[in-house]
């Protein structure tokens, strides 16, 4: 339930995005200098020299070896043209762009997943538990006040972030001549990942405020008949739920065509305001409806990178036909382990971030800011008549948040009280210094294609 071009320091690796804009002011460029490794230094075995002509001689009278591009490799050909996904990493005072919790572990839960992390090194020389079934019963038994019911070990499946989760989903029941299905804007790694595993992507469009229908949702998927259906909720980059009736019917419509399995992301689902249900209440009734989860945002453990999902068991068993052995490490189930024992803690930081993000939902509007309704630990807020020149202006104050791409809007995470404030102050500056910025009369249609 998100993201850009990136720079050198960004996340270099994972599923590419096409001709992707330089948000957030990030593009990544080729390197032209002589780089480590790669020839024309002292010391230096035979490689690529970067700073050289195709055909000139080297100092030591040898011919330079050519200038090699990704141009020049056998890529893939739907592969050709795209860049590398990711944040970008700007060292400022405030940085509300990634969606993170800002509450850092408490020094207790820091002891206990040091000890867990020792205890586990302590077997590193054997394999990790292939299919992690402790860890998959103890996230089974997390997600039963939420589902309503008794979720079993044989229903969940984890890996490295819900992305590897996504992907893992894509490669079971995508690919070639396969179609997934998506509505955006939302979160932009459901169409990189599809991508990225040879599957087709089709975007459908939300309703101008952002929201989807079942109508809406139903029509889509017997238009196209797709292999996957992609459903966020909390949406990311709009922060907008969705009710079960949406996900129901397209739940109702995917087994009336046959073609596939209705995906909800829930990544943002333990920030949803009181009354909003989860997907996981529709489980028993939908062998098509996969809902998939992270311990990234709720659980502030972004850093160990774990994903996971809910389903039927014949669909964890399909995931297993395509993982890589033995994916999950030792050191990550132990981690992730030991957050779940300490879930009551961690989920404490929910409440204190769900009151930034209320705080940042009625402080906005004074600003002159149109608010899209929030589910999840961030704001997507508008109508500017130039998102990047507001952005730069925030930058320039020390305050980073998201230009998503989304013609008029930006995105902010709910911070720290500090954070807020600061974001905040610096917003009314840039705002009362230029109140241009500001739209009036109705917004211009929004570009669609946006980084979640």
């Amino acid at each position: 339930m998100t993201e850009d071009s990136v720079d050198a320091t960004s996340d270099a690796a994972g599923p590419l995005q096409a001709d992707a804009p330089a948000f957030d002011g990030m593009r990544v460029e080729p390197i032209s200098a002589p780089a480590a490794g790669l020839g024309g230094g002292p010391g230096v075995g035979p490689g690529l020299d970067r700073g050289s002509r195709p055909g000139a001689a080297t100092s030591g009278g040898r011919p330079a070896r050519r200038v090699v591009t990704l141009d020049d490799l056998p890529l893939r050909d739907d592969l050709r043209g795209l860049s590398p996904y990711g944040a970008p990493q700007i060292d400022v005072p405030v940085r509300l762009n990634t969606n993170e919790n800002p509450h850092p572990p408490s020094a207790g839960l820091v002891d206990a997943l040091g000890k867990a992390a020792t205890l586990a090194a302590t077997e590193a020389n054997r394999y990790p538990d292939r299919d992690a079934e402790a860890l998959r019963a103890d996230l089974a038994y997390y997600l039963t006040s939420d589902a309503g019911f008794g979720v079993h070990t044989a229903q969940v499946w984890a890996a490295n972030g819900s992305n590897e989760i996504l992907q893992q989903l894509c490669q079971v029941f995508g690919g070639p001549g396969r179609t997934a299905v998506g509505f955006e804007p939302s979160y932009s790694m459901h169409r990189l990942i599809a991508l990225a595993t040879a599957t087709g992507w089709v975007g459908e469009q939300r309703a101008e405020d952002f929201t989807l229908d079942a109508e809406r949702v139903a029509g889509a998927i017997h238009r196209h008949r797709p292999a996957l259906l992609f459903l966020a909720s909390p949406n990311n980059p709009t922060a907008t739920a969705l009710g079960l009736d949406v996900i129901a019917a397209a739940c109702d419509a995917m087994e009336e065509v046959g073609s596939g399995v209705v995906v909800v992301d829930e990544a943002y689902a333990e920030f949803r305001r009181a009354g909003v249900p989860s997907a996981l209440t529709l489980l028993p009734d939908h062998p098509r409806l996969v809902v998939t989860r992270t311990m990234s945002k709720a659980f502030a453990l972004a850093g160990a990178r774990v994903g996971y999902l809910a389903a039927h068991p014949a669909v964890v068993d399909a995931l297993a036909l395509v993982r890589l052995p033995y994916h999950l490490s030792s050191f990550t189930q132990a981690i992730a382990r030991t957050a779940l024992a300490h879930a009551d803690e961690l989920l404490g930081t929910v409440e204190a971030v769900k009151a930034q993000r209320d705080l940042l939902a009625r402080e906005l509007p004074q600003l002159g800011c149109e608010v899209a309704p929030s589910d999840a630990n961030f704001v997507l807020f508008g109508h500017f008549t130039d998102q990047r020149a507001v952005w730069q202006g925030l930058l320039d104050a020390g305050v980073l948040v998201r230009d998503v791409g989304l013609g008029g809007w930006l995105r902010v995470t709910a911070g720290l009280p500090a954070e807020t404030d600061a974001f905040l102050a610096a917003l009314r500056a840039v705002l009362t210094g230029n109140p241009s910025l500001l739209r009036t009369g109705p917004a211009a249609p929004a570009d669609t294609s946006v980084v979640g």
